[in-house]
């Protein structure tokens, strides 16, 4: 009986080491997709206020405004003209295109990355998988967008070349920051999506452990 109490004991003990760690394991994955998702409004945010998308001597294109330098040499690019400063965007369909979707990431980043903070904050389990799942499908779609808008912008520019007036163009650093976006999205998307995987291994754990010690016990 007394080695029977001691056997108990130790399962126990095992038990509770295994949901400690496993718990932890869990949750600091999806504090870090928690923190990608901040990373990423911050990111967006940066992206969609800058001028520096794309570059050519003297010039620089935004999302929302372009920029003349003193030092732009004339023509300007596109047929435009102006004194140095920095004006409205070209009303032109990738540029407002892309600059929708980049808006639409981040709300849907933001709004991804509340749920997880909830999901995080919650104790009840069946709350947190349905803030993780749902946290999922809106970062999906905020990856689409981003993606979709990094495309199309390049692609678009291609068409419109022969009229830049310029032999020499450069992506800026926002548009880097917009693929730095995405990758942080995708990270925190895997490490979301390993929520459920992570779980059904724990389980299995713990039935493996118990399964075990009744097999003893009889």
């Amino acid at each position: 009986m007394d080695n029977f109490e001691v056997r108990e004991t130790k399962v126990a003990s095992t038990v509770n080491k295994v949901d400690k760690y496993l718990a932890k394991r869990l949750r600091d994955e999806k504090v870090i997709a928690f923190i990608c998702g901040m990373l990423v409004v911050v990111l967006m945010v940066m992206a969609l206020t800058s001028t520096d998308w794309l570059m050519a001597q003297g010039w620089r294109q935004g999302l929302f405004y372009h920029c003349i330098d003193n030092s732009a040499e004339r023509p300007l690019p596109f047929g435009l003209a102006g004194d140095p400063g920095c004006y409205r965007a070209r009303d032109v369909g990738y540029i407002r295109a892309t600059a929708a979707l980049c808006i639409i990431t981040l709300f849907t980043d933001a709004f991804a990355t509340l749920l997880t903070g909830l999901g995080l904050k919650s104790e009840d389990p069946e709350k947190k998988y349905k803030y993780y799942r749902l946290a999922v499908y809106i970062m999906l779609l905020s990856l689409i967008s981003v993606l979709v808008g990094l495309i199309i912008y390049p692609v678009c520019f291609a068409d419109e070349l022969a009229a830049g007036n310029r032999l020499l163009w450069e992506f800026g650093w926002a548009y880097g920051v917009g693929w730095g976006a995405s990758i942080f999205l995708f990270g925190a998307i895997v490490l979301l999506l390993c929520d459920k995987e992570s779980e059904e291994i724990y389980y299995k754990e713990r039935d493996i452990i118990q399964d075990n010690f009744i097999d003893e016990k009889a």
